[in-house]
């Protein structure tokens, strides 16, 4: 709650709060476990006006989520990982569901890290579970897209989604992107340390910003703003000039 106050402080647009780890080899947690993780901060949370992500997988704790104030559900499995998460959020035409590429639990998702064109497949796969969504009876208006840099991905994957978003953009709904302080970053940097990985984070939040995205899930507010908000200059001097 502290460090939810720091972020609100900096101008932070919406808090997504998990309490379920999802990176590459991490066990699952059993449903009590993330509720009990997730749900008071959540009901604390929603006293403050700032707008609730709730980041599961789980229809049960989505639901929970919503009924005390969480207006996002950040599923980053899209949807596969429970078969009742479309109907869910169809009963909440006024919630945004962030539907993210997923192939598998994190436990052993790098197997799947395999692409003849990684752009394609996972602009296809995305595809498939927009459709899947909207068949039962999600609000296309509902949706945003997020391409899961580091699921089931390698670092040159990574690499070239971030370099091809606008093909992603073609599926015609907001983009979404999670690099900050990724292991992919680690790579190019050297930086085993996640928290040493900043200053490229940042740097990717610039490009994406550039490119046109909706958002970005960061770990520090504050300088990924100043980044943005210098990316906006920039581009507005070049229209102006």
């Amino acid at each position: 709650l502290k460090r939810a106050e720091e972020m609100i402080s900096e101008g932070v647009d919406i808090i997504d709060v998990g309490g379920e780890s999802t990176k590459p080899g991490s066990d699952r947690i059993s449903e009590a476990e993330e509720e009990a993780r997730v749900m008071p901060v959540i009901t604390a949370l929603a006293k403050k006006e700032i707008p609730l992500s709730i980041d599961t997988t789980r229809a049960t704790i989505a639901d929970k989520a919503i009924k005390k104030g969480a207006t996002f559900v950040n599923d980053v499995s899209g949807g596969l990982a429970d078969s009742a998460m479309y109907a869910l959020i169809a009963k909440y035409p006024k919630i945004q569901y962030i539907i993210m590429h997923w192939r598998t639990h994190s436990k052993t998702m790098q197997e799947l890290a395999v692409y003849k064109d990684v752009v394609k497949e996972v602009k296809e796969e995305l595809e498939e579970r927009i459709n899947s969504a909207i068949e039962a009876g999600i609000n296309p208006e509902q949706i945003i897209i997020d391409p899961g840099l580091g699921f089931s991905k390698l670092s040159e994957h990574n690499w070239e989604l971030l370099r091809n978003i606008d093909r992603l953009a073609l599926l015609g709904y907001p983009i979404l992107i999670g690099a900050s302080r990724k292991r992919f970053l680690g790579e190019l940097t050297g930086a085993s340390n996640p928290d040493d990985r900043e200053a490229a984070s940042i740097a990717v939040t610039a490009m994406v910003a550039k490119a046109g995205v909706w958002g970005v899930r960061t770990h520090s507010v504050k300088p990924h703003r100043d980044a943005i908000a210098t990316v906006n200059a920039f581009v507005k001097s070049k229209v102006e000039s």
